[in-house]
């Protein structure tokens, strides 16, 4: 098989690890390590904040080198994501823990920019969106995967870590042995964004911040609240494998969802996201809500990134790479934001205050960016791509 047919599957694996094995596993394992290394949840919601802003600061030096540097960025997010998981499963307390958990998260910042670039050059030019697509769907059969060695390995969750840092490692190898410029790929210089891009997106932006933050709840105490409120390890485990299996479906939804206008999509997709939250944190108990909860969760939240992407790409086209950075980028700071005040809640009121605070919140993220971009520039076309940070 030639190397060049191997890029995209390599490349979604990387994205597979470095977001499902990793970053976002932190809140599949982290009952069980708040058991074996004594950290309370307002701890517990500080090391996530501290590991969603190390995402921003990969994906921020992703977004200034990857344009030269790719294949760097490629080595330096193997690198965070492997060694960090191997720290995290030779930690010995929650302060180790907690360092390693924050470095691993780096990976995912990383890899997204640089394989955006490889993708153009890796890809002939009629075929770069829906290769992108593919490779950013990545996420959601990783936190499959991360569920079902879960269910096989939990409690030894340090023996799942060294298992993400393996396949950090030859993920990245795959990625950088695989990558060959197609015949008739794009060329693509970096364009950083204008004032007035700002102006148009500040709503669009909000909206990000908002969703971010409301969406923390579920990503890092999902598996947590349903434990608190009697469910077994398997049970729990198989909600976050529901969360994976809707991030999943977003591919078969995905023409439904590009027939609509980026506004309207990302209304109903983040409404997901609300009713995902709100039905978890107010009936962890029934187990086939709790479920579907997570299901619907899983794809509002994958179907709402792809809409921030669609609707800058409409706003602005050729700005869509750089737009598309920016918004991630506050998406994952609103939910460095969202962790952090999401811990204080549970530790001062419990878990079903804050699923609902957390709700409310990203409720008002669904409004805000489409009454701001409505009066500022009006939809015109639905634009197709999905993504995830």
């Amino acid at each position: 098989m030639k190397r060049s047919f191997l890029f995209v599957p390599a490349a979604t694996a990387l994205i597979a690890v470095t977001y499902g094995l990793v970053r976002l596993a932190y809140g599949l394992v982290l009952p069980d390590v708040q058991a074996d290394l004594h950290l309370g949840s307002t701890g517990a919601g500080w090391i996530s904040a501290g590991a969603s802003v190390m995402y921003c600061v990969g994906a921020v030096a992703g977004f200034l080198l990857a344009s030269r540097y790719p294949r760097s960025l490629v080595v330096l997010a193997a690198a965070t994501a492997g060694i960090g998981s191997a720290g995290v499963a030779a930690s010995g307390n929650s302060a180790v823990f907690g360092a390693a958990a924050v470095l691993a998260s780096a990976g995912a910042g990383l890899a997204s920019p640089a394989l955006v670039r490889l993708v153009v050059r890796n890809t002939r030019a009629d075929a770069v969106a829906r290769t992108q697509s593919i490779v950013n769907a990545g996420t959601g059969p990783g936190l499959v995967v991360a569920g079902v060695l879960a269910l096989v390995l939990l409690p030894e969750w340090r023996t799942a870590w060294v298992i993400s840092a393996v396949c950090a490692f030859l993920a990245g190898a795959a990625v950088l042995w695989s990558d060959r410029a197609a015949p008739g790929a794009p060329s693509e210089r970096p364009s950083l964004p204008s004032g007035d891009w700002w102006s148009r997106h500040r709503g669009l932006l909000l909206g990000a911040l908002l969703l971010g933050a409301g969406s923390a709840a579920v990503w890092n105490s999902g598996r947590a609240v349903l434990i608190a409120s009697g469910a077994d390890r398997t049970t729990s485990v198989l909600a976050w494998i529901a969360l994976g299996l809707g991030g999943a479906a977003v591919i078969v939804t995905e023409r439904w969802i590009g027939r609509r206008s980026p506004s309207r999509a990302w209304a109903v997709t983040a409404l997901g996201v609300v009713v995902g939250t709100l039905a978890l944190g107010v009936a962890p108990t029934v187990v086939p809500v709790a479920i579907v909860a997570c299901v619907l969760f899983g794809w509002g939240y994958t179907a709402a990134t792809g809409a921030l992407i669609a609707w800058t790409s409409e706003l602005d086209q050729e700005h869509a790479p750089s737009g598309t950075s920016m918004l991630f980028v506050t998406l994952v700071l609103g939910q460095a934001l969202g962790a952090a005040a999401a811990g204080v809640v549970v530790d001062t009121a419990g878990y079903g205050v804050m699923f609902v605070l957390a709700a409310a919140v990203t409720a008002l993220g669904v409004v805000v960016p489409t009454l701001a971009t409505r009066r500022a520039h009006p939809t015109r076309r639905a634009v197709r791509q999905d993504g995830l940070p």
